[in-house]
């Protein structure tokens, strides 16, 4: 056995000695690291939002100007027919339906800070993952 393991060793000595190493050309390093930046510049996307700040601002100004028109133009909206009709069938819907003060001012703060805490989270998460 152990002769066959020197033999083993003799002929692994003898293929080192005859293969020398390997060594990568002079600017290998440089090659690599400039394929590695064009990969990272190309994951790199700027972030677009969904809906432009200019889409937002005309969707607030337009129910801006619809809840003004509502609340100041009641008396004519009333002077159409389909209009009373639909009134009388809604308060006649909703008139055994009582609502306590509480339930009305939770339903009225809720929306408002749940919408305070995505304003908060978003800005938090834009912190965090700030490139």
């Amino acid at each position: 056995m152990k002769e066959n393991d020197k033999e083993i060793e003799n002929l692994i000595e003898r293929m080192m000695a005859e293969n020398t190493l390997e060594s990568p050309s002079i600017d290998f390093t440089s090659k690599i690291m400039s394929q590695v930046l064009v990969a990272e510049k190309s994951k790199i996307k700027a972030y677009k939002p969904l809906i432009s700040r200019s889409t937002w601002i005309f969707i607030g100004i337009s129910l801006v100007a619809l809840t003004a028109y509502a609340v100041y133009s009641n008396n004519e909206v009333a002077n159409f027919e389909i209009a009373q009709t639909y009134s009388d069938k809604a308060s006649a819907l909703f008139s055994g339906i009582h609502i306590s003060k509480n339930v009305l001012y939770a339903l009225l703060v809720v929306p408002f800070m749940i919408l305070v805490q995505i304003g908060v989270l978003k800005n938090y998460f834009d912190k965090k993952y700030e490139l």
